[in-house]
């Protein structure tokens, strides 16, 4: 078998500014590719500084800066629809829906604008039983929990011919101890509801710390037996109408937090049946994310970690065999853990995840759907983990966070296959 091509490169970032005058940002022309610094397989540029651009879709994008938000129609170029929201800063989670309408959320409070930020609303989830799902009281109010951030930028797709978002939070880690679900919305967000609601962890309680601990206030599902920190990602399969959602991460003593689930949804009833298809541990290629569906096939990258041999790597398998490991192809190891990746047009991208990198800002691509495969190191951007990747816009570019650690929002980044 022959061995998949690979690259470590470095590359130089020149930046751009844009002008400002009385807190007013200015229009600032984008200009070609080749305007931006590039690696042999695709060019990047960070925005200019101001608006923290925290979401995209087609030639709208979504941003922030302190004490208000912004929309733009022009792919950034522009942001001529904005609204004063006090809390800017704290913003974890956003989405454009189809419609144009933005879903956006600051740790444990949810909001819609459905007219372009003339207004914006908080919505009130919907528990499965149809009552008013209530976030729990935090010990600290400066940490309410993520209840909304999430790791993909992909979070809702064409089902039937209805546009249906469908995410799971990836929390416990920083802003809280916070209950772990799967949400979902079939009107463009004008309603939320829960989708699976996972477990009591009892290594995440609500004690006041950015994180969880073991003790505090048990938060979760008390009639639900299973447990995980956070999901990585969901992911819908068209050709069966069923989406698949992963989770991790270690197990610390009360059963397995690495899950694989795979849910249908049954809109004349508005309801769900979950079943889960694998449970492991950390040290596997479950412990994952990137989850796509392209043709007949599932693709996945791993950030499997735990001792050695490590079981990880980017793999692709028919959907039925996801429990088969010996009916799944790796295309590529990068060596190192990466839980984002996305597919669109034929490319993959995926990242390093930092902490555990020998790369600064690592980025794992493929030009060619998994046939040859490059790692480069922007390394002028430090010690980054790349996460959120948005499809590409109108201009071609895909859309990144790069975080401090491996989760603390820091910059966005472009980048534009060649």
């Amino acid at each position: 078998m022959k061995t998949p091509q690979q690259r470590i490169t470095r590359r130089r970032f020149v930046g751009t500014m844009a002008a400002t005058t009385g807190g007013i940002i200015l229009p600032r022309a984008i200009g070609s590719s080749a305007d931006y610094p590039s690696t042999e397989h695709f060019w990047y540029r960070k925005p200019p500084p101001g608006i923290y651009i925290d979401s995209q879709r087609d030639n709208k994008a979504f941003g922030y800066a302190d004490g208000k938000i912004f929309l733009s129609k022009d792919n950034g170029h522009t942001w001529p629809h904005s609204i004063v929201f006090p809390d800017a800063q704290r913003i974890t989670f956003s989405h454009i829906l189809k419609n144009g309408n933005v879903l956006f959320a600051t740790g444990a409070k949810l909001y819609l604008s459905a007219d372009s930020l003339k207004s914006y609303r908080e919505i009130t989830v919907k528990a499965q039983d149809g009552s008013d799902y209530i976030p729990h009281t935090p010990q600290k109010p400066d940490n309410p929990g993520w209840y909304f951030h999430t790791l993909p930028g992909v979070v809702s797709w064409d089902v039937n011919g209805k546009e249906m978002m469908v995410w799971g939070n990836y929390c416990n880690v920083l802003g809280g101890a916070t209950p772990v679900n799967i949400y979902y919305s079939t009107d463009s967000g004008r309603t939320v509801k829960i989708a699976y609601a996972f477990g009591q962890n009892p290594k995440f309680r609500d004690n006041g710390s950015a994180g969880g601990s073991a003790t505090g206030a048990l938060l979760g599902n008390p009639d639900n037996p299973v447990i995980c920190r956070h999901v990585h990602t969901v992911a819908y399969n068209p050709k069966e109408n069923a989406f698949y959602a992963c989770t991790g991460d270690l197990d610390r003593g009360f059963g397995h937090e690495c899950h694989w689930l795979r849910g249908t949804y049954n809109a004349k009833q508005d309801k769900w049946n979950w079943k889960v298809l694998v449970s492991t541990q950390s040290n596997t290629r479950y412990k994952c994310g990137g989850i796509t569906f392209v043709d007949d096939k599932v693709y996945w990258i791993s950030d499997a970690n735990g001792p050695k041999p490590h079981d990880r790597g980017v793999f692709c398998c028919n959907p039925a065999d996801i429990a088969k490991p010996e009916k799944h192809t790796m295309l590529y190891n990068p060596g190192v853990e990466s839980g984002c990746m996305v597919i669109q047009d034929g490319v993959m991208i995926a990242s390093h995840c930092g902490p555990a990198s020998p790369l600064n800002t690592g980025f794992i691509i493929s030009t060619d759907m998994g046939k040859t495969w490059a790692q480069h190191d922007l390394k002028e951007f430090g010690k980054r983990s790349p996460v959120r990747f948005h499809e590409k816009n109108a201009e071609g570019w895909f859309r990144v966070d790069l975080r401090s650690g491996w989760i603390k929002q820091e910059e966005v980044l472009f980048i534009k296959p060649k």
